[in-house]
C-alpha cells in the first residue's frame, strides 16, 4: 500500500517528529535585574543617632562657647589707647578719646531711639540678635539705593563688635559677633540694649555715646535734641567722618532726610512730622569748641596720622579712636617740639584782625625719605580732626611756585643761570604779566629773575619752554594738577585748586635730595598692641632731573637766601629756599587796598630738612587780609623752626655731585640797545631767533613765533 505524498519519510522516529517544534537559533536571555542593595534599618538608626549626637555635642559645645563669653564690659567699656610712637620707637602721644557720658534710656528722646532703630535694626524688638530676613532686606535696599542706606547687622552685634571685636571681616570674627550677640540677648532686656548701644557707639568727632555727640554737634544734651536733630545723629554711625556735618553740611542733611523717610516708613513719625523736620533749619554748635578728642601731645600730627590711616590704608576713625593699636610715625619728636615753639611765639606772625586769627600751617620732612619729622596745622587752641592747614589747604603758592614750574625744566632743557630773560612790556595773548614793583629791566640773567623774584621773565621763559614741559615736571613731583591748568599764570602760581605746605615741602625736597622725590608720609607701620602688623609702608621714590640738574637748583636757590627775597630765612648754616605771594583778588571789595596780600609762603631747606610755611586768613575779605609778603612773616617762622630743629646737629654742605657747580652768572646782561639781535623784540614777543651770546637750549627746541599759548 502506497503513502499519501503529503507524508515523507525523514528517517526518524515518528513520534519524535510528531511532538517536536522545529529546530530554531534562539538568543540567550538577558540578565535578570539585579536587587538593589538595601541599607540594613539598624544601620540607618545607628547613622541618625550618630548625627543627632554630633549635633548635640557641636549644640553643647557652642552654647558652653557662648555662657564663656565675657560681657561685663559692657557696663563699662575700657581699651587701651592708641599709640603714637616716633622715629625712635618710643610713645610720644595718645589718639584714643574713650570718654563715655552714659545717660539712662528716658533721658533719650524717643525720637532718637526710633530714628537708630529705623536705620540701623527696624526689627529689634523682633529678634534674638541675629536678623536674617534683615540681612537680605538691608542688601535689596542698598543695591536699589546703590549706598549703605541700611545695615546688616543687628544693634546687637554692632554692639558687641563696637566693645568686644575689631572691623576686619572674617567669618570667625562675624562668627564671634553672632555668638556675643545671642549672649548679650540672653542676659540683657532689649531696652537695656539699646540704652547700652546709644550710650558706647561712635559718632565721629572723637565721640562717643549720644550725650556727648549731642553736646559736639549741637550744644545740647540728648534729652534736648529734636526729631531733626536726632535723625542726624542716627545716621552718623554708619560713616561718622563721612556724614559729619562739620565736613559735608550738604550730605548731613541728605542722610538725615533718608533716615526721616524710613522712620516715616516704619510709622514712627507722620506725614506732618517728616515735612516740618526736613524744614528745620540745621544749628549746629561752634566746631571749634574743645571737644576732647585726642588725649595727648602733637594734636595736628596726630589728625595727620588718622588722616593717612583712613586714606592710604583703610582704617576707619572708629577703628583707631577705639584704642589697642600702635602706630610707628616718622615724627621727629625734637623737631615737632621745635615748630609747636616756634607757633607760641605771637611775635613771629602778623598782628590779627579782632574777629580772626591770622591763621598758619607748616611741615618739616626729610628729603632723602619722605617721612614728615614735624607738622603743625594752626594757631591757636586745636580742635580734633578739624581743619589742618598743614596737610588739607588749598591755596595759591605765589612766586614760591616758580622753582618747580619754571626754573628746574627750564634747566633741564638747558638754561643756564647766565641764559638772559625778557623784563619789559609783554603780552601774550591777552595775558600781561607786571613785576611786583612794576619796572621793566629790559634783559636779565636767570640767575637775578629767580633771586629777585621778578614775574615777567619768569612769565617768558615758562613760554618758551611750554607750559606743557613745566606742568609735566610738576605732576612728577607729586602735586595734582587738574585740565584748567595749562596757562601762563601757572609761572606765578596760578592753579586752579592750590597747594598745601605738605606738597611744597615735597616738591622742594627733588633739590637736596639730588633729583629724587619721595612722598610725603607720616605712617611707619600700624600694629595691633601684641604687635601684629596690620599696615606697613612702601614709600617708592622716583627720579625726575639729574643730580647736576638739582644741584644747580640749589646754587641758585642759595643766593635768594643769601641777597634776594629770602634774607629773613638765613640760618648759621647752608640754607636753600623761596618765597610766595599772592595779591587779593581783583573784586570791588578790595578796590582802593594797595599792597594787600592774601597768602604768603617761604619753603625752603638745608642738607638735612624741607620745610614749608604758609600764612593767611581762613576767610579773606575787605577786613582781613595781609599786608605782608613770603619774604617777611613766613621767613622769620622757618627760620626760628630751623634753628631750633637743627640745634646742636653738625652743619653740613649740599651734596655736589660730579660735574655740577658754578651757577654765578658772568659778566653783565646785554646792553639793551642789542636787542635787535635778542630773541625779544620791541612788543615783547619771541621772534624765534636764537641769542649767540645765550647758552645753546634743548636741541628739539623748534624756533617759533610766540602767539597766544594754547599749550
Amino acid at each position: 500500500m502506497s503513502r499519501p505524498k503529503s507524508f515523507q519519510w525523514t528517517g526518524e522516529p515518528l513520534a519524535r517528529a510528531a511532538t517536536e517544534p522545529p529546530e530554531r537559533h534562539e538568543t540567550p536571555d538577558p540578565p535578570a535585574p539585579q536587587k538593589k542593595r538595601r541599607i540594613p534599618r539598624l544601620r540607618i538608626r545607628h547613622l541618625v543617632v550618630g548625627l543627632l549626637l554630633l549635633l548635640l555635642i557641636d549644640a553643647a559645645v557652642i552654647g558652653l562657647w557662648i555662657m564663656s563669653l565675657d560681657i561685663d564690659r559692657l557696663a563699662i567699656p575700657t581699651a587701651s589707647p592708641t599709640q603714637l610712637m616716633d622715629i625712635h620707637n618710643k610713645p610720644v602721644s595718645e589718639i584714643s578719646s574713650v570718654k563715655y557720658e552714659p545717660v539712662p534710656l528716658d533721658q533719650i528722646p524717643k525720637s532718637m531711639r526710633e530714628a537708630i532703630i529705623a536705620v540701623e535694626d527696624r526689627r529689634f524688638y523682633d529678634h534674638q540678635g541675629i536678623d536674617v530676613p534683615g540681612i537680605i532686606r538691608a542688601a535689596f535696599a542698598n543695591a536699589k539705593q546703590n549706598a549703605a542706606v541700611q545695615g546688616g547687622s543687628t544693634i546687637t552685634q554692632q554692639l558687641a563688635k563696637n566693645v568686644f571685636l575689631s572691623d576686619t571681616k572674617t567669618f570667625t570674627r562675624k562668627l564671634t559677633e553672632a555668638a556675643y550677640a545671642f549672649k548679650i540677648e540672653a542676659a540683657y532686656s532689649k531696652d537695656r540694649i539699646l540704652e547700652m548701644y546709644l550710650n558706647q557707639i561712635y559718632f565721629g568727632e572723637g565721640q562717643w555715646g549720644i550725650q556727648r555727640a549731642a553736646k559736639r554737634y549741637f550744644g545740647k544734651n540728648a534729652k534736648e535734641l529734636t526729631l531733626a536733630e536726632s535723625a542726624m545723629l542716627a545716621a552718623l554711625p554708619k560713616a561718622p567722618s563721612r556724614y559729619s556735618p562739620f565736613r559735608n553740611k550738604e550730605l548731613a542733611i541728605e542722610r538725615r532726610d533718608l533716615v526721616l523717610g524710613l522712620m516715616r516708613k516704619e510709622g514712627f513719625i507722620t506725614d506732618n512730622e517728616f515735612i516740618q523736620a526736613k524744614a528745620e533749619p540745621v544749628r549746629l554748635a561752634d566746631p571749634r569748641a574743645k571737644s576732647g578728642g585726642i588725649q595727648g601731645k602733637y594734636g595736628s600730627y596726630a589728625d595727620a596720622v588718622i588722616d593717612e590711616a583712613i586714606q592710604k590704608y583703610g582704617f576707619t576713625e572708629r577703628q583707631l579712636m577705639a584704642g589697642n593699636l600702635r602706630i610707628y610715625t616718622t615724627m621727629n619728636p625734637k623737631v615737632q617740639e621745635a615748630m609747636e615753639a616756634a607757633y607760641r611765639n605771637d611775635g613771629l606772625f602778623p598782628p590779627s584782625a579782632p574777629d580772626q586769627l591770622v591763621q598758619s600751617g607748616a611741615v618739616i620732612l626729610d628729603p632723602y625719605t619722605g617721612g614728615i619729622r614735624g607738622l603743625v596745622g594752626q594757631r591757636g587752641e586745636h580742635t580734633f580732626r578739624g581743619f589742618n592747614h598743614a596737610t588739607q589747604l588749598q591755596r595759591q603758592p605765589g612766586s614760591a611756585f616758580k622753582p618747580v614750574m619754571v626754573y628746574a625744566p627750564a634747566i633741564q632743557r638747558g638754561y643756564q643761570a647766565g641764559s638772559l630773560l625778557y623784563d619789559g612790556p609783554l603780552d601774550i595773548g591777552g595775558y600781561r604779566p607786571e613785576n611786583a614793583d612794576h619796572q621793566y629791566r629790559g634783559q636779565v640773567t636767570l640767575h637775578d629773575a629767580l633771586v629777585h623774584s621778578w614775574n615777567i621773565p619768569a612769565v617768558w621763559l615758562l613760554n618758551e619752554i611750554g607750559v606743557s614741559t613745566g606742568k609735566a615736571f610738576v605732576s612728577k613731583l607729586g602735586i595734582p594738577l587738574t585740565q584748567e591748568d595749562t596757562n601762563l599764570g601757572m609761572a606765578l602760581g596760578g592753579l586752579s585748586k592750590g597747594v598745601s605746605p605738605v606738597q611744597m615741602a615735597q616738591s622742594f625736597s627733588v633739590f637736596p635730595a639730588l633729583g629724587k622725590v619721595t612722598p610725603a608720609h607720616t605712617i611707619l607701620k600700624i600694629t595691633t598692641a601684641d604687635g601684629k602688623v596690620l599696615a606697613k609702608a612702601d614709600p617708592q621714590s622716583v627720579t625726575v632731573m639729574t643730580q647736576q640738574d638739582a644741584y644747580q637748583m640749589t646754587e641758585l636757590l642759595q643766593d635768594v637766601v643769601r641777597e634776594g627775597t629770602g634774607k629773613r630765612a638765613a640760618l648759621q648754616r647752608p640754607t636753600a629756599g623761596k618765597t610766595g605771594t599772592t595779591q587779593l583778588p581783583p573784586l570791588k571789595e578790595f578796590e582802593g587796598i594797595d599792597g594787600g596780600s592774601k597768602d604768603v609762603w617761604f619753603v625752603g631747606y638745608t642738607p638735612q630738612l624741607v620745610g614749608a610755611v604758609w600764612m593767611g586768613y581762613d576767610a579773606t575779605d575787605s577786613k582781613h587780609y595781609l599786608s605782608t609778603s613770603g619774604g617777611q612773616y613766613p621767613a622769620l617762622v622757618f627760620k626760628e623752626m630751623m634753628t631750633l630743629a637743627l640745634k646742636d646737629e653738625p652743619i653740613s654742605n649740599f651734596k655736589q655731585p660730579p660735574g655740577a657747580g658754578g651757577t654765578k652768572p658772568e659778566g653783565k646782561p646785554k646792553d639793551n640797545k642789542q636787542e635787535e639781535n635778542s630773541k625779544i623784540n620791541e612788543k615783547g614777543q619771541g621772534n624765534g631767533r636764537k641769542n649767540e651770546d645765550q647758552p645753546k637750549h634743548d636741541k628739539k627746541k623748534k624756533e617759533k613765533k610766540v602767539k597766544k599759548h594754547k599749550d
